[in-house]
């Protein structure tokens, strides 16, 4: 069991690991995605989906909880009163299969022969309610906390309550006082959302419903609301931070990237051609590739790693989500009927890996209509290996030692390994069967060939 500061969960899922595919190789054009660097890679990577069009949004965390569940709660600041209708228990698969979608990926080419024409290749063919309680009472006042129960209902496995407060200390003595174990500190982050007068979403597990659903994990909480503020509050998650955090969130608009306001966006490194032998470990080259861009940046930026349309990718590493799941994923504006290609859903993937130094603000979102495509892609551009005994296949070979210890030195700046390392691992060019016949061979049996009928006559 975790103590009893990690079973207090508290603020947007990234808050909440603080405290406390149809294929899986699919084709796109001349390219084979071959691994994927997903969320797995983090000991505690917290994960939301927020579908976001005009004011409403639709807000899913995640929740990847280790604890005893019956220690979970959950705190999270609300622009408004919520309703049992506005919250609902989701499918952990819509968050999986964002995260697969989205994930950053190893692909692979192949280097044709050079010996033989080139041939133009047209495009490759494209990738193919829960149980609710009684209506609630009215709200009811703690007049010595100034705490405010506005709502209260069960929905699935969860029990909600929906608080507004007049003070942080008020708010934070009712919160222990009902059971949920406050870290110190608690009432000077709860503040600056008391003063703003929003409310606060606090979840707790029906242990008895939890049983009866089958499930090992707790299923995502959803909940869905109208404010002008695109934010997401992730101050609170730093209560218990142990050190830096990492949150990713999916974002899907339909207009184009979603942007933050207040911190800079920095694409991650991406499109970099990198040795083959990083296939068998693209996990720890991913890893260490994002520490040094984190360092880089001073550590307050937020990466991009993908943006795309989900009627489309190059290469993907998993089938577009279908016009259901995306409606499981909180997409509300898709007409009816519609088909994979006509979803008009935009994906953004934001990377924070945030510390209370280094963003104390929440943060606080756009939507833009920049359509531009990206994703964190690493190329393994696979040489020929057979035979090739034309003069371009000769310049071919040559040219393979130069191209490797250039793939060499990008992986040693991306990751800061050691460049001796990693030349070791390098193909040998020998082996490989690439050294071209002697250049005098040709010549003297052309010149043999010449002079024998001479000889014979004599």
């Amino acid at each position: 069991m975790l103590t009893k500061y990690r079973s207090l969960w508290i603020g947007l899922l990234g808050a909440i690991a603080a405290l406390l595919v149809l294929t899986p190789t699919a084709l796109a054009f001349c390219g084979f995605y071959v691994a994927k660097a997903d969320t797995s890679l983090y000991n505690e990577a917290s994960q939301v989906i927020i579908a976001r069009n005009g004011d409403r949004t639709v807000l899913t965390m995640a929740n990847d909880y280790q604890g005893e569940v019956a220690d979970f709660a959950m705190v999270v600041p609300v622009p408004t009163v919520l309703q049992e209708g506005q919250v609902n228990v989701g499918d952990p698969a819509s968050v999986q299969r964002l995260d697969d979608f989205s994930a950053p990926r190893l692909v692979e080419y192949f280097d044709p022969d050079p010996c033989e024409p080139m041939m133009m290749f047209d495009e490759a063919e494209a990738l193919p309610s829960p149980t609710r309680s009684a209506a609630p009472p009215g709200p009811t006042v703690d007049g010595a906390l100034g705490v405010t129960i506005e709502a209260q209902f069960a929905v699935g496995e969860y029990d909600i309550v929906i608080l507004s407060a007049e003070e942080s200390d008020g708010l934070e003595t009712w919160l222990i006082q009902n059971g949920y174990q406050i870290p110190t500190g608690a009432s000077e982050l709860l503040q600056p959302y008391v003063r703003q007068g929003l409310k606060f979403f606090v979840a707790k597990v029906n242990l008895e419903e939890f049983d009866r659903t089958g499930f090992q994990q707790l299923r995502p909480l959803q909940i869905a609301y109208e404010s002008p503020r695109f934010m997401l509050p992730i101050r609170l998650g730093m209560m218990n931070a142990q050190g830096t955090q990492d949150l990713v969130a999916y974002l899907l608009t339909p207009d184009g990237q979603v942007e933050l306001t207040n911190y800079r966006t920095v694409k991650i490194p991406s499109n970099a051609n990198i040795p083959s032998f990083v296939e068998e470990e693209f996990g720890e080259f991913y890893g260490a590739m994002f520490d040094r861009s984190y360092e880089r940046e001073n550590k307050e930026v937020a990466f991009l790693e993908y943006a795309w349309s989900m009627a489309g990718c190059d290469p993907c590493s998993a089938d577009p989500l279908s016009p259901e799941e995306l409606r499981q994923a909180g997409v509300f504006w898709l007409a009816p009927n519609s088909s994979i290609w006509d979803t008009n859903v935009y994906v953004t993937r934001l990377h924070v890996r945030y510390s209370r130094d280094k963003f104390p603000e929440d943060l606080m979102f756009q939507q833009t209509n920049n359509l531009e495509f990206f994703q964190g892609r690493y190329v393994m551009q696979q040489p020929f290996l057979g035979e090739a005994t034309c003069p371009a296949g000769a310049d071919y070979r040559r040219s393979l030692p130069a191209r490797f210890e250039q793939e060499a030195q990008t992986l040693a700046r991306l990751t800061g390994w050691d460049i001796n390392d990693i030349r070791r691992r390098l193909p040998d060019v020998r082996e490989a069967n690439f050294d071209p016949n002697p250049w005098w061979e040709d010549l003297w049996q052309r010149s043999s060939q010449l002079l024998s009928p001479v000889v014979g006559q004599g």
